[in-house]
């Protein structure tokens, strides 16, 4: 069947600007895209993506934003440092790819391990970013470290999560789409673990033994970043302990939090709507500032 001639179609991203490039740091190179334009928004990806995991994002902003995403390193397409990455090389990554494509004001949305590099980037370059997203993550922050209360929540959540993923596990499910998410959305879980598997040269179990090595901080060292700040949780998350954000965010001096219901770990992948929808609403913020 083909279209009538009173149809007519609208293609939204038909003119979008697209630019692919490496940026070569001293010991590996980073792969990047930047997509539309406009003010600048950054993806930092977890542990179980790459740059292909904000697919849903860069679609829905890349009309009114230049969107910045990128693979770490150690992730497909980048290249793989002598030795496995380093979750404190990061920021300096990050550094330097804003620097390399003269980004000014960005906003930096990290999701799970991408939030080690939004908050040790924050923590390191006060005042370079417009705004920080923290989705599913305290990245370098121990939230045990986070007060009485945060400590009870850390438990309480910890009580539940972890039955919970053992039988994921055992059903051969991803825990950052968990149960309820491959159950419903089973296309998005062939689609996410396919993209977990694109990394070939990356050991994920020694840099997942890194990552917690270095989530050791208090939650007090939240207070030393001013940037406006939206943690995002999925309600139902056997990863990230989602009880413990907002008693996060009140250690920051700007800072708020959301929370997605019927989800896990992976709102911006499972929710794609939702999430954007509150990422929407969050930049509105700032421009209404």
């Amino acid at each position: 069947m083909t279209p009538s001639q009173s149809e007519t179609f609208t293609i939204p991203n038909r003119a979008t600007p697209r630019q692919r490039g490496y940026l070569q740091r001293p010991d590996c190179r980073v792969y990047y895209e930047v997509t539309g334009q406009g003010p600048a928004l950054i993806f930092a990806h977890g542990l179980g993506g790459n740059h292909l995991s904000w697919w849903q994002q860069v679609g829905h902003f890349a009309a009114t934003h230049t969107c910045i995403t990128f693979s770490h390193r150690g992730f497909a397409p980048s290249d793989t440092p002598p030795g496995g990455p380093e979750p404190g090389a990061y920021a300096g990554d990050l550094e330097a790819l804003i620097a390399h494509l003269g980004v000014v004001d960005p906003v930096l949305v990290g999701q799970s391990m991408g939030g080690w590099t939004g908050i040790g980037f924050a923590l390191s370059h006060p005042g370079i970013l417009r705004g920080l997203v923290l989705s599913a993550t305290s990245g370098p922050i121990d939230p045990r470290q986070s007060g009485a209360e945060g400590a009870a929540a850390f438990a309480a959540w910890q009580t539940r999560a972890e039955p919970a993923m053992r039988q994921g596990a055992a059903l051969g499910v991803h825990p950052a789409v968990g149960l309820r998410g491959a159950s419903e959305e089973p296309a998005l879980h062939l689609l996410y673990r396919a993209m977990d598997e694109l990394s070939v040269n990356l050991d994920k179990e020694t840099l997942r033994r890194r990552l917690y090595e270095n989530r050791a901080l208090p939650a007090t060292r939240l207070a030393g970043i001013a940037t406006p700040t939206l943690w995002v949780t999925g309600a139902e998350d056997v990863v990230f302990a989602s009880p413990v954000a907002p008693h996060l965010a009140a250690f920051m001096p700007d800072a708020r939090h959301v929370e997605v219901e019927r989800c896990g770990h992976s709102p911006y992948f499972l929710r794609p709507a939702a999430f954007n929808g509150i990422l929407q609403d969050f930049l509105a913020s700032l421009e209404a500032r």
